[in-house]
């Protein structure tokens, strides 16, 4: 597996608010690779403190936990997942509510976990997952956003939601509620699959099917993650901007 993970403030930004990590753990021999990704919201300062918290205490969680999960039981990983994500919605909205200066903060939160040839996704928000498979590239995750209910109820289409004035509009977040409700998704691997994680500042700019013509013309995950923000700044993305892509 290879992977390469970029953030770039994009081009209106005064401070990058979004947050990416990973660890790399051995369970049974075998590998875990846990990826996450999130874009913070508040404003000055807020933004940012959100999604560190979120990225770097979901990690500490599952870093502990996962290696004694029963990958062959998809019910045992969800589970974990879902208290990872309440252990650090707790976190995040219990600071927003102690200290003054962060409040209303909150964050967009997916995380992939792969093992062996399983692809475990949880997400809240509408920072995305994507997954690359024989020259052709889907999204796996469902925003939870307006656009997207829009999209669902046949309001708009997924072309007028690209440009719609109320585009970076979610209905769930990480540390804005006391209570959450996650989204999973489980995929089967191959090799030579790629796992595109991005926030909104790179989906809202760039089409799928540009995403997909940069995966197919490049081997090297550093130039793809580059072409991207190079292509969503070009384009006139006016947030942060983050990717990790990986190579299975």
């Amino acid at each position: 597996m290879k992977y390469h993970i970029l953030s770039d403030i994009g081009n209106k930004r005064k401070q990058n608010e979004d947050f990416c990590g990973y660890e790399i753990i051995e369970h049974d021999n075998q590998e875990i690779a846990i990826f996450t990704i999130a874009d913070g919201m508040g404003g000055h300062k807020k933004g940012e403190v959100a999604s560190k918290l979120s990225v770097e205490n979901i990690l500490y969680f599952l870093k502990k936990n996962l290696v004694n999960v029963n990958f062959d039981n998809y019910i045992e990983v969800k589970s974990v997942l879902r208290q990872a994500y309440k252990y650090v919605n707790a976190i995040v909205y219990k600071t927003s509510l102690y200290e003054d200066k962060y409040k209303g903060m909150g964050t967009t939160l997916t995380t992939s976990i792969i093992h062996k040839k399983d692809l475990y996704i949880a997400n809240i928000g509408d920072s995305s997952c994507c997954l690359f498979t024989d020259d052709y590239i889907k999204k796996v995750t469902k925003d939870n956003s307006l656009v997207q209910e829009l999209i669902d109820e046949g309001a708009i289409t997924e072309k007028e939601a690209l440009t719609h004035p109320q585009r970076n509009v979610i209905t769930r977040a990480i540390g804005t509620d006391e209570f959450i409700k996650i989204d999973f998704y489980k995929e089967m691997l191959e090799k030579d699959n790629k796992i595109v994680m991005a926030t909104d500042g790179l989906t809202n700019s760039v089409t799928i099917d540009d995403l997909n013509n940069i995966l197919i013309n490049n081997d090297d995950l550093k130039k793809c993650c580059s072409k991207m923000v190079d292509m969503a700044k070009k384009n006139g993305s006016k947030d942060n901007i983050s990717v990790i892509c990986i190579t299975i």
